[in-house]
C-alpha cells in the first residue's frame, strides 16, 4: 500500500509549489493512473515516492514504511521504476540489464537466472532467445518490454510508471497496455502510473486521479469520473475520448 499525507513540494524555498497538499492512498494490488496536463505535478509526484526528488512537507509510506527515514538507494531497489526513456544499459546483454538490480541485493547467481528466466518468459521475451543480445537488437517494444522484465526482476510490490507507453506505435502501445494489465493482476503488483492519455488511464486503472497546477481536483474510478465529474476541467479531460471518437466517427462517414 502506498499513502501520501498532505505532500508538498516546492523548488524555490516556498515562493510556489509544483505539488500543493496532496492526499491519497493507493491499496494494495491496485493500479492508480495520475493523469494531467504538462506541470500539473504528476512526475513530481511520483518521483517523491521513491525519492528521486525530496517533499518539502508532509510524509510517504510504503506498506507502513516512512520512505523519508529509509536509505533512499535500498529503497528504490525494492520499488520497481519504468520511464519512457526505458533506459536500459547499451553495454549490458537483455539478460544482464534485467539482473542488474537483483544482483545490487546480492542475490546468488542461480537465483538471478532463475528469476532472469522466468521473468523474461513471463514479458513475452523467451530466455533461451532474447537473453543474449544487445538491446540495440531489439525494437521499441521489444525495449520497454525489458523495462517492465527489469522493474520486476526483484519482486517488488510496489511499482512506478512514468509515461511507461507513450513512445511507442499504437498496436504495439494496446499490446503492452493489455499485457502489463494481465501481469498487474496476476502478480498483484501496487501500482502508480503517469500518463497523459485519459484513454489509456480509462482502461488500465482502478482509479484515476486527476491534477491540475500541484492539486488533485478528483480521484475515483474511471466510471466515477466519466458519471460524475465535480470540476469543469475533469469533466474536459474524460470526455477527450469521446470526443475523439465522434470526430474519427465523423470522418468516416465523409465522401
Amino acid at each position: 500500500m502506498i499513502e501520501l499525507q498532505h505532500i508538498q513540494k516546492s523548488f524555490d524555498h516556498g515562493k510556489s509549489y509544483a505539488v500543493k497538499d496532496t492526499s491519497f492512498t493507493v491499496e494494495r494490488g491496485e493500479l492508480l493512473g495520475l493523469i494531467g496536463e504538462s506541470g500539473s505535478g504528476k512526475t513530481t509526484t511520483l518521483k517523491m515516492i521513491n525519492r528521486l526528488e525530496e517533499p518539502s512537507h508532509g510524509s510517504i509510506l510504503v506498506n507502513g514504511s516512512n520512505v523519508l527515514e529509509r536509505n533512499p538507494e535500498e529503497l528504490r531497489r525494492n520499488i520497481g521504476y519504468v520511464f519512457q526513456g526505458i533506459g536500459l544499459f547499451p553495454h549490458y546483454t537483455i539478460a544482464e540489464n534485467v539482473a542488474a538490480v537483483p544482483n545490487l541485493l546480492g542475490w546468488d547467481s542461480e537465483r538471478i537466472h532463475r528469476r532472469c528466466r522466468e521473468i523474461l518468459d513471463l514479458v513475452g521475451l523467451p530466455f533461451d532467445e532474447y537473453g543474449d543480445r544487445s538491446s540495440t537488437q531489439l525494437s521499441g517494444g521489444q525495449q520497454q518490454r525489458v523495462g517492465v522484465a527489469r522493474a520486476l526482476a526483484a519482486e517488488p510490490e510496489v511499482m512506478l510508471m512514468d509515461e511507461p507507453f507513450g513512445a511507442l506505435d499504437p498496436i504495439t502501445r494496446a499490446q503492452l497496455q493489455e499485457e502489463f494489465k494481465r501481469l498487474q493482476r496476476e502478480l498483484k503488483l501496487t501500482v502508480i502510473m503517469v500518463t497523459h492519455d485519459m484513454t489509456e488511464a480509462l482502461l488500465m486503472a482502478d482509479r484515476i486521479a486527476v491534477m491540475k497546477e500541484g492539486e488533485v481536483l478528483q480521484i475515483g474510478t474511471p466510471r466515477e469520473l466519466l458519471n460524475s465529474p465535480e470540476h469543469d476541467y475533469v469533466r474536459d479531460i474524460v470526455e477527450m475520448p469521446k470526443r475523439r471518437a465522434d470526430r474519427l466517427e465523423t470522418l468516416m462517414r465523409e465522401p
